[in-house]
């Protein structure tokens, strides 16, 4: 067993890296725990929250370090330095030492920070260029001990003795060229932000900042002539704790009042309710989904068309419920009868139109499905002919009219085996329709054809 993390008085003892009986017969009284990867990452993780509230674009770089895109969010701050220095006193504030860099491009600032932040990446020994180990030995057994001597090298020679990848990540290093940072939560396409001088802990004060926070996003949205399908608000407790919640509406909306009036009932149905603790220093309201919003159809009196009580009765049922319990059923680009329509939550993208239907024809398509389809016993003329008769849950139907076969084939580019199926639209002497098929072809697919029921007609 080895040290993997020391403390600072601990290193000052060098003990780092040494095994667990080294350093006790060095330090007798060392105190040591187990090291635990998987607490180091809901940590890390858990601290890459709280760093939201300096830029919405934060990566992690696993297994110490928390990767911040800055860039046009030093103004709220007054300057980078100030907020540099609020990051290392927001993690200071859990017992935590921060070592932070700022650099041009991600894989320089990982690189000072994690060899040393004083600022020039040339005297950075090698072992900072992110490539293997086998690499660093290389590049030493070669003289080059440093970023710097590597800079000054030819890039062909480089790539050709040690590997593209190290040539690359030169010049990442070097700042020649760009990696771009990948964050943990996409950007959203709208963020507000409200900042206190003092934590917040008032109930009241808070739903009074969402409020706010809504109003300047709906301000945000009628510019780009959008509306938002989803809302979310995020909390920045002072003790580091991040509370989140969010909703969904059925139809893009910037209605200010409605948003707030969701936001406030999904605040009323918390089963934790909110706890400010020592209060909020920082509240954010992004709108990560948006899209256009379409001109309304009026009523004759002006009123609003139908479908706006539909639209809000599903956005309170999807607040109250969850998004994932508040569905509907949406197209499949399939023409095969399973796979021609799914359920969706209400919140996804709005679904392609249904084709419009016939009056003046029966459906083509039950209202029920069998997933999967029911096997029956049926007679019918050999080779192609329809059913007369067929047995279905131990009862005998007999067929007196029929509509058919409507050949649909398999999706030969998925499944080629699969067979063809051969189907009719069948009435009993009860006036029951069924949607029966014959699966395979008689004597080009198989020598005995199965028959099945897929669905029940109104």
């Amino acid at each position: 067993m080895r040290i993997a993390a020391v403390s600072p008085a601990a290193a000052a003892l060098g003990i780092a890296g040494l095994t667990l009986a080294d350093a006790r017969a060095r330090v007798p009284k060392l105190a040591v725990v187990a090291h635990d990867p998987a607490a180091d990452a809901r940590l890390l993780d858990w601290l890459a929250d709280g760093c939201e509230v300096f830029s919405p674009a934060v990566a992690l770089a696993p297994p110490d370090a928390i990767l911040i895109d800055v860039t046009g969010c030093s103004g709220a701050f007054g300057s980078e330095a100030a907020l540099v220095a609020a990051l290392r006193r927001r993690v200071a504030a859990h017992r935590l030492q921060p070592v932070t860099a700022v650099a041009a491009t991600p894989d320089a600032a990982l690189a000072l920070a994690r060899h040393g932040p004083d600022g020039d990446v040339a005297v950075l020994p090698v072992t900072a260029l992110a490539v293997a180990a086998e690499v660093h030995t290389a590049l030493r057994r070669a003289g080059l001990t440093t970023i710097g001597a590597l800079a000054i090298r030819p890039r062909g020679p480089l790539a050709a003795r040690f590997g593209t990848e190290a040539a690359t990540r030169l010049a990442r290093l070097l700042g020649e060229e760009d990696a771009p940072l990948v964050p943990r939560r996409i950007p959203p396409a709208i963020r507000v932000v409200r900042r206190f001088a003092e934590p917040v802990a008032s109930q009241a004060m808070i739903r009074d900042t969402l409020d706010g926070l809504v109003r300047d996003a709906s301000l945000e949205l009628e510019h780009r002539h959008a509306g938002g399908r989803r809302f979310e608000a995020t909390l920045f407790r002072s003790d580091g704790h991040v509370a989140r919640l969010a909703i969904d509406t059925a139809t893009p909306t910037r209605d200010p009042v409605v948003v707030s009036r969701l936001i406030a009932e999904r605040i009323d149905g918390l089963a934790d309710p909110l706890d400010p603790g020592f209060g909020y220093d920082v509240v954010t309201l992004t709108v990560p989904v948006v899209q256009p919003v379409a001109a309304r159809q009026l009523g004759l009196y002006g009123d609003d068309d139908a479908t706006t009580p539909v639209a809000a009765l599903v956005d309170r049922l999807t607040t109250r419920l969850g998004s994932a319990r508040v569905r509907r059923l949406v197209r499949g680009d399939s023409h095969l009868p399973e796979q021609a329509s799914f359920d969706l939550p209400v919140a996804s993208p709005l679904p392609t139109a249904w084709p419009a239907a016939n009056a003046d024809e029966p459906p083509r398509r039950p209202l029920h499905l069998f997933t999967p389809p029911e096997p029956i016993e049926v007679l019918a003329e050999v080779p192609d002919g329809p059913p007369r008769w067929f047995r279905w849950r131990r009862l005998r139907r007999d067929v007196a009219r029929f509509e058919g076969p409507e050949r649909i084939a398999a999706e030969w580019w998925r499944d080629g085996d699969a067979a063809t199926r051969d189907y009719y639209r069948v009435e009993d002497a009860h006036g029951r329709r069924y949607w029966v098929f014959r699966n395979g072809l008689y004597g080009v697919e198989t020598v005995r054809p199965g028959w099945f029921l897929h669905g029940l007609f109104a």
